[in-house]
């Protein structure tokens, strides 16, 4: 490992660390332009755009920006995203990406993260780190001439509500207001900056990843109020031998404050002319998406993965800064072999708020910072974690007492990459 020096990349080193990061997600270019090197200056902290060096040449990638995940009950909670995590072929099995991790997460852990979060490219590799899959999501396939729904759909249910066609400077005026508002309501959504917004309505484009404008659907409630927007793209040139449209829609993206504009922002996606196929993009596995169809098989399951990964850095902050379904009151025994968050804790709950403290009372369950992650959002069952070996049920009824306590009515739900 001597040979590989891991250290913060320098401004004049970003097209080499960008080239590398390409070549590490299969997505090699010649070089990397000007905009951007710029659009990653940007949104970087020097100080947390890290890269492995065999001499002058980028063998691993690490990158961490300041985020903000719900957790269950709403609030906003400080988290260290990492991404753009990449080791060259030829140098796996050095520690390269432990070393990067590993500065990484004390830099948050002393920085106050309470939480670091990452969307793993591949399962294996980030439960060594003290991460677990914390989200999944469900991907639909709906055959439209199937579903039921009346193909002379004609507007929102709700007399007075409306959905219009827009363009990017409405999405960027209108979304993040949106955005927020379901992210307080919803655990597992992440926040939204304004760079998301620009790269995600064509405003930083770049030749490595040319732009392909959507169209984008907003629904507006009687009083005017933005409830909904949808993105999506449309093919175009498919038909069948009698000349029948084999057209599909496919989301990128579709936000609701309401049921009433989600339910209408689908059925607008299923009457779209010419359209046979909507494709739902990653959704919580929990959508209402079918059973807003009068024949829920139409949609079809056509992909699901675990999504968001959370690794806990701060035992207390992030057991207290959640709701829960339930009072009670566990003893949890944390194991973490990064030193960064292992420990026994006392939960009191309730379903207004909790207390956790340092303890030496016997513990009920005994778990690693892995498993804690899966179960904080609540979509992790204790009682199925035990039955799989991955924690130890120390006191008699502390799994289900844990079930009662951590779960939630709706799964957690991340709709972003990152």
């Amino acid at each position: 490992m001597s040979d590989v020096d891991v250290r913060a990349v320098a401004d004049a080193e970003l097209p080499a660390w960008l080239r590398a990061v390409q070549t590490g997600f299969l997505q090699s270019f010649a070089a990397m332009s000007d905009q951007a090197v710029a659009n990653l200056k940007d949104r970087a902290a020097p100080t947390r755009v890290w890269g492995a060096f065999d001499g002058d040449r980028v063998v691993g990638t690490f990158r961490s920006f300041d985020q903000r995940v719900t957790a269950v009950g709403g609030a906003p909670v400080a988290a260290n995203a990492v991404t753009a995590v990449t080791v060259a072929p030829t140098h796996r099995r050095r520690g390269i990406l432990s070393r990067m991790m590993a500065t990484d997460l004390a830099a948050a852990k002393e920085r106050g993260d309470v939480v670091a979060t990452l969307i793993s490219a591949e399962y294996p590799i980030y439960g060594r780190y003290g991460f677990g899959p914390a989200t999944w999501v469900t991907e639909w396939s709906v055959d439209v001439l199937r579903s039921g729904l009346d193909p002379r759909w004609s507007g929102p249910a709700v007399p007075g509500a409306r959905i219009d066609l827009v363009d990017g400077d409405d999405v960027r005026k209108f979304g993040p207001e949106l955005h927020e508002r379901v992210r307080a309501e919803r655990h597992g959504v992440i926040d939204r900056g304004d760079e998301w917004w620009l790269r995600n309505t064509g405003q930083q484009v770049t030749p490595e990843f040319p732009w392909q404008e959507p169209f984008y659907a907003l629904y507006r409630d009687p009083s005017g109020r933005v409830d909904g927007l949808a993105a999506y793209r449309t093919s175009n040139d498919e038909w069948g031998g009698s000349r029948l449209p084999l057209n599909t829609a496919t989301v990128l993206a579709l936000t609701a404050a309401t049921t009433a504009a989600e339910r209408d922002l689908w059925h607008y996606l299923c009457a779209i002319d010419k359209v046979i196929t909507v494709k739902s993009g990653w959704r919580a596995p929990d959508d209402l998406l079918p059973h807003l169809l009068p024949d829920l098989r139409a949609a079809t399951v056509t992909g699901h993965a675990d999504w968001l990964w959370l690794r806990i850095l701060d035992v207390v902050r992030a057991l207290e800064s959640r709701t829960y379904a339930a009072p009670g009151s566990l003893v949890l025994e944390i194991t973490d072999g990064a030193g960064l968050a292992g420990g026994r804790y006392r939960l009191d709950a309730t379903p207004q708020g909790a207390t956790c403290v340092p303890t030496t009372e016997s513990a009920d369950l005994a778990l690693d910072v892995a498993e804690l992650a899966e179960l904080w959002l609540g979509d992790a069952s204790a009682a199925r974690l035990v039955a799989l070996g991955r924690i130890g049920e120390e006191g008699v009824g502390a799994a289900a007492l844990a079930d009662v306590m951590f779960r939630t009515s709706r799964r957690p739900w991340c709709p972003d990459l990152f």
